[in-house]
């Protein structure tokens, strides 16, 4: 029994049948063409893509309708939301860039005094009398005014004994038939009638009326 040996000596490998188109006639191999890449065309991919949509609408036209809706809703709340963040960025960049130039920048604490009537007389002579506030029924009895004047003049005195206090009147219009003034703007003149201001605050800009 004869033992070949794999190694330097064993014979090499024979290709039978050589790779590429082989030519009978001249007996020579022809290499194998490679087949030719297709240039990218948009418009025809765009005309394809046309026609598809065209004709899945034809079969389907509420599927299509409700798809087309759905997309172009979801492209909406995108903008939107993109667009309420750019304006947000922009107006912190806004504020901050501005913040040397705010004119109350050593004000520290804030002190706030709510309003709860509407001053509704012509001339402020008469701030502690109820017929010179717009009441409702529950705060019609006698000492009503004196209460809103103890709390304007506090209000003043505690922002008075703080220099970096601001002092604000907040109050909207809260009684239609009180006419276009709010309760905030009605307790800033109040204390401005009375001179509060020049007694116990320095600067009258540090009061605000909101």
């Amino acid at each position: 029994m004869n033992i070949h040996s794999y190694g330097s000596g064993s014979p090499k490998s024979f290709h039978a049948y050589p790779r590429g188109d082989f030519d009978l006639e001249s007996g020579s191999t022809k290499k194998a063409r490679k087949p030719k890449s297709s240039p990218f065309q948009p418009i025809k991919m765009l005309k394809s893509l046309g026609t598809r949509i065209h004709y899945y609408y034809k079969l389907h036209p509420l599927v299509v309708f409700f798809i087309s809706l759905s997309f172009g809703l979801t492209v909406l709340i995108i903008l939107s939301v993109y667009e309420s963040q750019f304006r947000a960025m922009s107006n912190y960049q806004k504020l901050s860039m501005g913040y040397n130039d705010y004119p109350f920048t050593k004000l520290q604490n804030l002190v706030m005094v709510a309003g709860h009537s509407v001053f509704t007389s012509s001339s402020c002579g008469k701030v502690d009398k109820e017929d010179s506030w717009f009441l409702e029924s529950y705060q019609k009895h006698p000492g009503q005014a004196a209460t809103f004047l103890a709390h304007i003049k506090e209000g003043v005195e505690i922002a008075a004994k703080d220099d970096g206090a601001l002092l604000l009147f907040s109050g909207g219009e809260t009684r239609k038939d009180a006419g276009p003034r709010s309760e905030a703007q009605s307790y800033w003149a109040v204390a401005e009638s009375e001179g509060w201001f020049g007694q116990f605050l320095s600067l009258s800009f540090s009061s605000l009326f909101w």
